[in-house]
């Protein structure tokens, strides 16, 4: 297999440098590591609180902003120094969709135009008619109807309507890989289901990789077949999203799932007492576990080491002491705790987290 899209050890550093001597850098991203396969096509969800870093992965994957050290590459090659013709295929093999479709449109411009471009610029179509045609079958393809949807500005349609035009664009380019930002965050619940099984269907029928960001668990478990915690930058858990999500075992995860407000009111939340500020910020000079002041099974290694991935079943991994017997895993190796099978959920199937 070989890697479409690869983060190697990546590190990215805000503040500090010769303006800021005084202070330490604020640590985004700590020596993270992954590698989207060219095939087959796979869907895995990084999710997180808001400071763990996803939204940063996002912006080095998109060539928005430049790792402190480490490397991006797109096949092989260092996405900030891509030659013209291969940056032409990055952006067509990689697409975005981003948190807030509201940003994404200009208001003097009718809906068209978010569609038109691409088709323009990728030489999609080689007539009016044809451009036409392709808008229609794609917005089709995303549940929307092309005579209730051109022709209108913004402003006309519904945050779910636009957010899924957003979709029908990515698809338009038939890209390799979408990168999904908190895609349902800023529509209304009854709106969730319907676009994230438009980026399910976009996966099953079409062979689309996804790299799935979000902070909410439920919406991941839904629709990846590989998870990615994230917590103050660094990877605490990864593997198979069922292994995760119903066993976790790092307590971050553990603390994430518990914080889901059960269905039977009769359960409570979770009783650990958890110390410390969780939104404090991370300097370059932190040591240990991230988590030694918030955990309920802090060890004294925990505040003096920072603990690596320990490979604790065959499709799953956790940063934590608490499984220093098993195979340990170098940041590089994330990728053998997750899954390549493709994803099989029966039409209509959905599955709920207990």
């Amino acid at each position: 297999m070989s890697e479409l899209l690869e983060v190697r050890h990546a590190t990215k550093v805000f503040g500090g440098g010769r303006l800021f001597r005084k202070r330490a850098g604020m640590v985004a991203l700590d020596d993270f590591s992954l590698a989207v396969q060219s095939e087959p096509p796979t869907i895995t969800a990084i999710v997180g609180e808001s400071g763990s870093g996803k939204t940063t992965i996002a912006r080095l994957l998109l060539g928005l902003t430049s790792p402190t050290s480490g490397e991006v590459l797109y096949r092989g090659n260092n996405i900030q120094s891509l030659t013209r013709e291969k940056r032409l295929q990055y952006l067509r093999d990689v697409q975005v969709i981003f948190q807030d479709p509201y940003e994404v449109y200009n208001p003097f411009y009718k809906v068209d135009h978010v569609l038109k471009t691409p088709i323009t610029e990728f030489r999609l179509a080689t007539s009016t008619q044809e451009a036409q045609r392709l808008m229609e079958e794609t917005l089709n393809a995303v549940g929307l109807r092309p005579e209730e949807t051109l022709g209108r500005h913004p402003h006309q349609l519904s945050g779910g309507q636009r957010q899924r035009i957003m979709v029908a664009r990515a698809l338009l380019i038939q890209p390799r890989l979408i990168i999904a930002d908190e895609p349902v965050s800023m529509v209304d619940a009854s709106l969730r289901a319907t676009i994230l099984e438009s980026l399910r269907l976009l996966h099953l029928q079409f062979g689309i990789s996804m790299l799935y960001i979000t902070h909410d668990l439920t919406t991941a478990y839904q629709i990846s077949q590989n998870i990615i915690v994230l917590y103050k930058g660094e990877v605490a858990e990864a593997g198979d999203v069922d292994l995760v999500v119903k066993t976790p075992q790092h307590p971050y995860t553990q603390l994430l799932i518990d914080s889901i407000p059960a269905i039977d009111p009769s359960k409570t939340w979770k009783k650990e007492k958890l110390v410390g500020d969780p939104s404090a910020r991370v300097s370059t000079a932190a040591q240990g576990c991230k988590f030694a002041d918030r955990c309920p099974y802090v060890m004294d290694i925990c505040r003096n080491e920072a603990p690596p991935l320990f490979r604790t079943d065959e499709g799953r991994a956790a940063a934590c002491f608490l499984y220093r017997d098993r195979p340990q895993l170098g940041g590089s190796d994330m990728n053998q705790v997750l899954g390549t099978h493709a994803l099989a959920v029966p039409e209509g199937a959905g599955r709920v987290v207990a």
